[in-house]
């Protein structure tokens, strides 16, 4: 194995969903860097039918200040539906997600409260410095999609390469109309989900959380 292939798979196998950051922003230097990284990411005919928006400073820190005041009072506006049916397996291993992520916080199974404080902390971005909202332009739907996730994990792969955790969360398309509103966005751009990021807090148990994966033979089947 090549030493730039050891690296890469090292970068692939550190990148987790990390939900624990220290206050300090990344500088504009890192940030450029990493975000031209990621343009490198595949698409359709190259269409490259993303457009990220990044909160930071005094506009993060609306955004943090209000969305989960909104979420609980039942103000909820989403550009996509929230309608996945998850069966057999794929529940499974939603499931030892979350219960991973649990036990991380030392959180059961019957501490509803718990679990609920837990789910919370995704709108004020897991004490994030920055969060990337990623969006759509009309009219593209599942195929551009699909473009959209390459580049996501492009972007975070990126950001793990740079020192940086990240954290992809489609609770942040919640409350879709209120995050146009704060960055004055087009309503034509239709948000899919968004990344918080920042430098790891290393002393927090969330992020002492490690999910497993499916076997190679579970999910890919080589044909000769």
């Amino acid at each position: 194995m090549s030493e730039q292939a050891k690296i890469f798979d090292e970068v692939v196998a550190s990148r987790r969903s990390l939900r624990a950051y220290l206050p300090q922003a990344v500088d504009k230097q890192t940030l450029e860097q990493v975000f031209s990284v990621a343009l490198r990411a595949p698409s359709n005919c190259n269409t490259q039918p993303w457009l990220v928006h990044v909160a930071s400073g005094e506009s993060l820190e609306k955004l943090r200040a209000e969305m989960s005041s909104r979420f609980m009072a039942g103000e909820m506006s989403m550009d996509f539906p929230y309608d996945g049916v998850y069966e057999g397996v794929y529940k499974q291993r939603q499931h030892g997600s979350a219960q991973a992520l649990y036990d991380a916080v030392n959180v059961t199974r019957e501490d509803k409260a718990g679990r609920h404080q837990q789910f919370m902390r995704n709108f004020i971005f897991f004490d994030a410095p920055h969060v990337a909202f990623l969006f759509l332009p009309e009219p593209f739907g599942l195929r551009e999609a699909a473009d959209l996730g390459m580049y996501a994990q492009t972007l975070m792969l990126a950001m793990t390469a740079h020192g940086l955790g990240s954290c992809p969360q489609t609770a942040l398309s919640f409350q879709v109309d209120f995050v146009r509103e704060t960055l004055g966005i087009d309503a034509g751009n239709k948000l899919l989900f968004g990344i918080s990021f920042g430098y790891p807090d290393p002393d927090a148990p969330a992020n002492t959380c490690a999910t497993d994966r499916a076997a190679l033979a579970d999910v890919v089947t080589f044909h000769s």
